[in-house]
């Protein structure tokens, strides 16, 4: 049947479909491709990065210098005759066939832990050991020597000296002059200068700190090769230490003896306590209490 009305066009009528876009090239739907693939690949780097950084976190910052703690010695205010240090590590004999601790296992720990070097605690070591066959009545210990020798020289390390693998001292160590001074007594020259290039007063020498007078008395030859005892030698200064405190104490396991042979190096209550402090904090660091 015929409308009396026109038609309508097709964009005029309600039921008419949208216009299709028009169609893309080739070369588009190419370049949508790559692009969609390279998305997906950036998304799986990232990805595959992410698991990484999370399965192997960044290594942490290095640590500082490692090395053993500080040594320090607590002051003891301990009085004048009443006590003697603790007790230290025996030394073990060189000669010894299996020792829990060999000689150079013994001196390695206990320099480790303590301001003493390897080449002078050898040669306290050494000289406890030779007392130990010559005198065990004196009972002297290295401990008791390296609290002298830290007093007297910290080691042999005065002025920047330093001992040398020979047991001799870089350069030679000598004391203020003994003219009198405040805290000095006055030792006239006793060696024309011999020992301490000094010809009108005395002076202590070595890192023992002897007056000339004094080592020209009691100074040993450790090793023994027939040369003159030199005060400015690590090993023969300890030996002759070892002599002068057993021949001035005499058992240095007794309190009274004890600083007696100490107090002969320095008639000071504060010199025999600095000593004491020293000789006990280097025992307690051998036996692994301080």
């Amino acid at each position: 049947m015929a409308y009396s009305t026109p038609p309508r066009s097709p964009a005029e009528s309600p039921f008419a479909q949208s216009p299709r876009p028009p169609r893309r090239g080739r070369g588009g739907e190419l370049f949508g491709k790559i692009f969609l693939v390279a998305l997906v690949l950036a998304l799986g780097a990232g990805a595959i990065y992410a698991v990484n950084w999370l399965s192997h976190p960044a290594p942490p910052t290095p640590p500082g210098p490692t090395g053993p703690p500080p040594f320090e010695v607590p002051p003891l205010d301990v009085a004048r005759g009443s006590a003697i240090p603790g007790p230290a590590t025996p030394v073990p004999a060189a000669q010894t066939a299996a020792p829990r601790e060999n000689f150079q296992g013994w001196i390695k720990r206990v320099a480790y832990y303590t301001d003493v070097p390897e080449r002078v605690l050898v040669a306290y070591a050494n000289a406890d050991l030779a007392y130990q066959a010559r005198n065990p009545a004196c009972h002297l210990t290295w401990a008791t020597l390296a609290g002298v020798g830290r007093v007297e020289s910290k080691h042999g390390r005065y002025g920047g000296a330093s001992v040398l693998a020979s047991g001799e001292e870089s350069k030679p160590i000598i004391g203020p002059a003994l003219d009198g001074s405040p805290g000095f007594l006055a030792v006239p020259d006793t060696d024309k200068g011999a020992l301490d290039g000094d010809a009108t007063w005395d002076h202590a020498v070595g890192p023992m700190q002897f007056a000339p007078a004094t080592w020209r008395r009691w100074g040993v030859r450790a090793s023994g090769d027939g040369k003159a005892p030199d005060p400015q030698n690590i090993d023969d200064a300890a030996m002759t230490a070892g002599r002068y405190l057993c021949a001035m104490g005499g058992d240095l396991a007794v309190p009274k003896d004890w600083w007696d042979g100490v107090l002969a190096y320095n008639n000071s209550t504060a010199y025999g306590q600095d000593v004491f402090s020293n000789a006990d904090a280097y025992g307690k660091v051998s036996l692994g209490r301080l």
